[in-house]
């Protein structure tokens, strides 16, 4: 039994505005089944599942995060999982990464959770020419591109959750030459594709922004309007970047 007390109010803001916006559930349907169709068969874990909603998709799924929450079926932090090795099939997250600590930590973590061939799949804030303004100028989480997401980090053990660095991902991930520092500082994945995402629709919604400027009964075609954006104008405009990592099968 939860009792709103106990939860963190941002949590409950953030569910608040889930259950009001069809647009947002809509968008991030498809985030759901773009993460879930590239992980293999088998049981997967959603990392930093904060409220929950990846439910609303596929009610198997084993939610954790650092926070309890309804839905939430273990609570634990992304550094430490206590789970088996090679006991998930594919491995989910959701704008969660940015907020990690230690990614690299993070990252090997992960890898010892996977089966072999197993996927990590990442979806998260991407730092393209048009969208780090906005990033920078209008969203209440910093982007700092000086960061080093390899340096050596001492733990805070009264860090706040839900702090971050949005421009992580793309650090980590943007380039072939970041993409293969990840590969030689965590042996056992593999960048197997960096996708490119949220040219219009997510951005015109408002995200979990209680306006949005965009109804739901034009997600659709929105969404398909935006799968035929050539990828080069994508690199420069997307405010989201899909990571898809494979452990290796040694």
């Amino acid at each position: 039994m939860f009792h709103a007390a106990s939860l963190d109010q941002r949590q409950i803001v953030h569910r608040d505005v889930w259950e009001k916006k069809e647009t947002l559930r809509l968008l991030y349907r498809d985030f759901h089944r773009r993460l879930l169709d590239n992980c293999p068969a088998g049981r997967v874990l959603d990392i930093g599942g904060g409220t929950a909603h990846i439910k609303d998709f596929r009610a198997d799924i084993i939610s954790a995060d650092i926070l309890s929450f309804p839905g939430i079926d273990v609570v634990a932090d992304a550094h430490r999982l206590p789970f088996p090795n090679e006991f998930f099939a594919g491995v989910v997250m959701l704008d969660v990464l940015h907020h990690l600590e230690r990614p690299i930590e993070f990252l090997r973590e992960a890898s010892r959770v996977l089966k072999r061939g197993g996927r990590l799949v990442m979806i998260e804030p991407a730092m393209t020419s048009v969208a780090r303004r906005f990033y920078e100028y209008f969203h209440d989480e910093p982007v700092d591109m000086a960061a080093d997401p390899f340096a050596h980090v001492v733990i805070n053990p009264d860090r706040d959750p839900f702090d971050a660095n949005q421009a992580i991902p793309t650090l980590l991930f943007a380039t072939s030459a970041a993409q293969s520092r990840v590969e030689n500082a965590v042996s056992s994945l593999r960048v197997r594709s960096v996708r490119w995402l949220s040219l219009f629709a997510y951005p015109m919604s408002g995200g979990f922004q209680s306006w949005s400027l965009m109804p739901a009964t034009l997600v659709g075609s929105m969404l398909a309007l935006e799968e035929k954006v050539p990828e080069a104008v994508r690199r420069k405009i997307a405010f989201r970047m899909m990571v898809v990592l494979q452990r290796t099968e040694q």
